[in-house]
C-alpha cells in the first residue's frame, strides 16, 4: 500500500487505476478476448462438439471462392447503401419537425421515438401482418381505397422486400437519431437566429446556412454509426424475410450463423466473421479519415 501511494505521488495517473480496472477487465474478457478467441477458430476446422484441426489459412482461402459469402455480403452493402442516407435525413428531418415551437411538441417528440423502445419481434411481428399478400393491412387499403385490384407479394419479390426491411428499419430507429439531431439543435444559440432575422433571412436561409452547417459534427457521428448498425443487420431480415425470396436478401451475418450453428462450421464462421469485423475496422477508419481531412 505504501508504494502505491508512492507510485501514485509520482504517477499521479496511477491514482484512477483502482476505477478504471472492473471496465478494463470486463472488457477484455467479453470484447478483446473473442477477437482473438475468434481469430484462433477461424484457423482451425471447428465444429461445436471440438477442434477437428489446423488448417491454416484453408477457411479464407475458401471464404474467398465462396459465391455465398459475396453474396451476402453484396446484400448487406445494398442494405447500408439503402438505409444510410433515408434514416440519417429521417432523423433530421422529424428532429426539425418535433423542434419547432408549436403545440402538441411533446406528443410528436414521443410519436417519434416510441417505436425505437419496442423490441425486434415485436416489430417485425407488426411488419409481416401489414405487408401480408392476401390478409395484409397495406394491400387491404390499396384495394379498398385505390382500386388496386392485383394482390402485391411484398415479401415474394426481392426489390419489394427490401422496401419492407428499409421501411421497418426507419421506422424501428429513426426516433434514435432524432433525439441526437434534437440535442444539436438545442445547443444552437439562439442568438444566431435572431441575428438572422434582424438582417432579413427566410426560414430556408436560415436552416441552409445556420442550422444545417451547425449539425455537421453530429451528421458525422450518427453516419458512421448507421453505417455500423446497417452493415451489422440481422434479426429484422431474419423475422420479417426468412434471408428470401431464396437468398437475396440474407445478410453476412445471417450467413455466419447459418454457417456456424446449422451447417456446423464454426470455424469457417469464425473465419467469415473476423473478415468482416476488418471490414468494419476499415470503413470506420477510412470515415474519420476523411472527417479529419475535411475539417484540416
Amino acid at each position: 500500500m505504501n508504494l502505491y501511494n508512492e507510485l501514485s505521488k509520482k504517477y499521479p495517473f496511477l491514482k484512477a487505476l483502482p476505477f478504471l480496472l472492473p471496465f478494463a477487465l470486463v472488457y477484455v474478457i467479453f470484447l478483446i478476448f473473442p477477437i482473438f478467441r475468434g481469430f484462433w477458430m477461424s484457423l482451425h476446422r471447428w465444429t461445436m462438439i471440438r477442434n477437428m484441426g489446423f488448417v491454416g489459412l484453408d477457411n479464407y482461402l475458401y471464404m474467398i471462392k465462396d459465391p455465398a459469402f459475396w453474396e451476402s455480403l453484396g446484400n448487406t452493402l445494398m442494405f447500408v447503401i439503402l438505409s444510410t442516407p433515408t434514416i440519417v435525413i429521417g432523423g433530421l428531418v422529424l428532429a426539425l419537425l418535433a423542434n419547432q415551437k408549436i403545440k402538441g411538441q411533446l406528443f410528436l417528440k414521443i410519436a417519434f421515438f416510441l417505436p425505437y423502445v419496442l423490441s425486434v419481434a415485436v416489430i417485425s411481428s407488426i411488419m409481416v401482418y401489414f405487408f401480408q399478400p392476401h390478409s395484409g393491412l397495406l394491400n387491404g387499403i390499396l384495394q379498398s381505397y385505390f382500386g388496386v385490384e392485383e394482390t402485391i407479394f411484398w415479401l415474394g419479390e426481392a426489390n419489394l422486400a427490401w422496401f419492407v426491411i428499409v421501411f421497418a428499419t426507419l421506422w424501428w430507429t429513426v426516433g434514435f437519431n432524432m433525439v441526437l439531431y434534437l440535442a444539436a439543435l438545442q445547443d444552437i444559440p439562439e442568438s444566431f437566429y435572431e441575428a438572422a432575422e434582424v438582417d432579413g433571412a427566410t426560414k430556408l436561409q436560415q436552416l441552409l446556412y445556420i442550422t444545417l452547417p451547425s449539425l455537421k459534427p453530429i451528421t458525422w457521428v450518427i453516419t458512421l454509426l448507421q453505417i455500423i448498425f446497417s452493415f451489422k443487420i440481422f434479426s429484422q431480415v431474419w423475422l420479417i424475410t426468412g434471408g428470401g425470396p431464396g437468398t437475396e436478401t440474407r445478410p453476412i451475418v445471417q450467413y455466419i450463423y447459418e454457417t456456424s450453428f446449422k451447417q456446423n462450421s464454426m470455424g469457417y464462421g469464425a473465419a467469415m466473421a473476423f473478415a468482416f469485423f476488418i471490414i468494419l475496422v476499415i470503413v470506420s477508419m477510412v470515415q474519420i479519415y476523411l472527417r479529419n481531412r475535411k475539417e484540416v
